[in-house]
C-alpha cells in the first residue's frame, strides 16, 4: 500500500492537488515543462511543431486522408461554435440531440448566431431516442445537419454516435460531433463513422493544458463552407485557407499551449494511443465505481451507459452529509471533484481522466472515507 492509499492524500508529480474533474485536469510534469520556453509565432520551429500536432490529431481518428484538422484558439466551446457557424450554412438548420448541458449550449450557440435550430431532447440519464431521430429527419426536410455529443459530461453518459451517424448518413444529412470529453480515449474512426466535422480540445483526454480547440472538418465540405461563418475569428474555412497557404495562424496562436500539447501527444502515443489511454481511464473508472458502490453510494447511470470519463453519484440523503464540507474535506486532502449539473437528481461528479492511475483513485476513496467520518455520515444512500 502506498502512502497515498494509506492516508488518503493526493498530489500530482509537481505537488498540486489531483483534479478529478472533466477538465482542465492533472497534467504530467513533462507537459508542464514543455511550456518553459518561448517561440516566435512565425518561427519555423514552432510552425513545424504545430503541423506535427495537427497531423497527429487527425491520425488518432483515422481522418488524415479525408479531414483537415483546423485549430481554433480558445476553449472547447470556441471550437464548437466555430464548427457550427462554419459548417452549417446560413440557410441551413441544425438538429441538436440534447441530453445534458453541452447539447443545450450548442442549441444556444445556434440561436445566438442566427442559425435555424431544433432540438430532440431526452433526460440526462437517457441516450438519444434513435427512432425519434429517424422520424424527425423524415418529417423535417429543412434539417441539413445533426449535432451529437459523444460523451455528455453533465452525467457521464456515452451516447451512441456510431448508430446516430448511420441514421444521419442514411437520411442524407451531415453529422457534427462534440467529442470534447472523449477524443483521444474513446475510439472514433472516420473510416467507419461518417461525420462532417468533429470538435475537441487540448485539455481533456489528450492531457494537455487549456487554450486550443480543434475541429476535424471534411475537406470538401470545409472548402464549400467559405463565407458561412458569422464571425471572423471563428471562421474555420478562413483559418484553414491561411494555414494551407502560409503555415501560419491568422491571429496570435497559443504557442505554449501547443508546445504542451506536442509533448502530451508524444506521451499519448507512448501509452498506446487511444487504446492505451482508454484502458487506463477504464481502470480508473472501474476502481472508482466499485469503491463508491461498496461504500453505499449510488451511481446515476447503469454500467452500460457509463463512459470512463466522469461518474455522477447521487447525493446522500443523510442529513449529516453536506456537499460543501465534503468537497472542502477532499480538497484539503488533495482531491478536487465537481458539483453536479443535473436537473433529474441532486448529485456530484468525480472524474477519471488526466494524469491519474489506480493508486490515485484508491487514494481518493480513502479520502472519501476520512471525510465521511469527520462529518459523521452513517449512510450514503440517496
Amino acid at each position: 500500500m502506498t502512502d497515498r492509499e494509506a492516508d488518503g492524500r493526493g498530489a500530482s508529480e509537481t505537488g498540486d492537488p489531483l483534479l478529478l474533474t472533466p477538465g482542465p485536469l492533472t497534467t504530467s510534469a513533462s507537459v508542464k515543462r514543455a511550456m518553459l520556453h518561448d517561440w516566435g509565432s512565425r518561427d519555423r520551429t514552432f510552425l513545424e511543431m504545430n503541423e506535427r500536432v495537427l497531423a497527429r490529431i487527425a491520425g488518432m481518428a483515422n481522418a488524415t486522408a479525408t479531414h483537415a484538422c483546423v485549430p481554433m484558439q480558445g476553449s472547447g466551446t470556441f471550437a464548437v461554435e466555430a464548427m457550427i457557424g462554419t459548417m452549417v450554412p446560413r440557410d441551413g438548420k441544425l438538429l441538436v440531440l440534447v441530453n445534458g448541458a453541452y447539447g443545450t449550449r450548442a442549441a444556444r450557440i445556434c440561436a445566438r448566431i442566427g442559425r435555424a435550430v431544433a432540438t430532440l431532447e431526452t433526460p440526462e440519464d437517457t441516450p438519444p431516442d434513435l427512432a425519434a431521430l429517424e422520424r424527425r429527419l423524415a418529417e423535417d426536410q429543412a434539417i441539413t445537419h445533426v449535432l451529437a455529443v459523444q460523451c455528455e459530461t453533465t452525467s457521464g453518459i456515452l451516447n451512441p454516435v456510431e448508430e446516430i451517424a448511420t441514421l444521419v448518413a442514411d437520411a442524407g444529412r451531415a453529422l457534427l460531433i462534440d467529442a470534447m470529453s472523449a477524443f483521444g480515449a474513446l475510439p472514433l474512426d472516420a473510416g467507419e463513422v461518417p461525420f462532417q466535422a468533429l470538435a475537441a480540445s487540448s485539455n481533456k483526454c489528450l492531457e494537455g493544458v487549456p487554450g486550443l480547440g480543434f475541429v476535424l472538418c471534411e475537406r470538401g465540405a470545409l472548402a464549400a463552407a467559405a463565407g458561412n461563418a458569422p464571425s471572423l475569428a471563428l471562421d474555420l474555412a478562413d483559418q484553414q485557407a491561411v494555414l494551407e497557404k502560409t503555415g501560419q495562424y491568422r491571429f496570435t496562436p497559443p504557442i505554449h499551449v501547443i508546445a504542451a500539447l506536442d509533448q502530451a501527444i508524444a506521451e499519448h502515443a507512448a501509452e498506446g494511443g487511444v487504446t492505451g489511454r482508454g484502458a487506463r481511464y477504464a481502470e480508473n473508472c472501474q476502481v472508482l465505481v466499485d469503491g463508491m458502490r461498496t461504500r453505499g453510494f449510488e451511481t446515476l447511470l447503469p454500467d452500460e451507459l457509463q463512459a470512463p470519463i466522469i461518474v455522477t453519484f447521487r447525493m446522500p440523503a443523510d442529513p449529516a452529509f453536506d456537499f460543501t464540507r465534503f468537497y472542502d474535506g477532499l480538497a484539503a486532502r488533495g482531491y478536487l471533484i465537481y458539483p453536479g449539473k443535473l436537473t433529474v437528481a441532486e448529485s456530484f461528479r468525480i472524474g477519471c481522466i488526466g494524469r491519474l492511475a489506480r493508486a490515485d483513485m484508491e487514494g481518493a476513496l480513502a479520502a472519501v472515507d476520512a471525510v465521511l467520518a469527520e462529518m459523521g455520515v452513517t449512510s450514503v444512500a440517496a
